[in-house]
């Protein structure tokens, strides 16, 4: 009978440490993040403003991968992917630029948004997929730069 009380109350202590454990979910997103970081990508948990005629609608805080970019006067635009391979602007005017596109069509569907400003390009993605897709993200990113 001690002996079934001990357990039991080692169970009861025990029991929270197995909700600390991450789930594979979460493992999985670790797993990348460490990769991206090993590639030399920059990441960071970024809130935003999804506009409201998005298919679905994207998490926020969303992972934003990101890299600085070059040159003395780069372009700026920001394009939001409406559905699986359409890009589109703010106005939601489909993009015509054909050096974006060719690049944009290696992206993988759960990647919501990729803009670029003076000082970086930045890619929101939902961060779903193995590592050869983290390698497509990366190749973009530096193309675009």
């Amino acid at each position: 009978m001690t002996v079934w009380i001990v357990v039991s109350i080692l169970l009861v202590v025990l029991s929270p440490l197995v909700w600390l454990r991450p789930s594979r979910a979460q493992s999985g997103r670790m797993a990348l993040r460490m990769e991206a970081r090993r590639i030399g990508l920059s990441m960071q948990l970024a809130p935003q403003q999804w506009p409201h005629w998005l298919s679905e609608e994207p998490p926020s805080p969303c992972a934003q991968y990101h890299r600085p970019r070059r040159g003395t006067r780069p372009a700026c635009w920001s394009y939001w992917q409406k559905a699986p391979g359409v890009w589109v602007n703010q106005w939601q005017e489909v993009c015509e630029d054909g050096r974006l596109l060719n690049h944009f069509e290696k992206l993988p569907a759960n990647v919501y948004k990729i803009e670029a400003d003076k000082q970086m390009i930045a890619l929101y993605w939902g961060e779903k997929g193995e590592a050869e897709i983290l390698q497509q993200i990366d190749t973009t990113l530096k193309a675009l730069a």
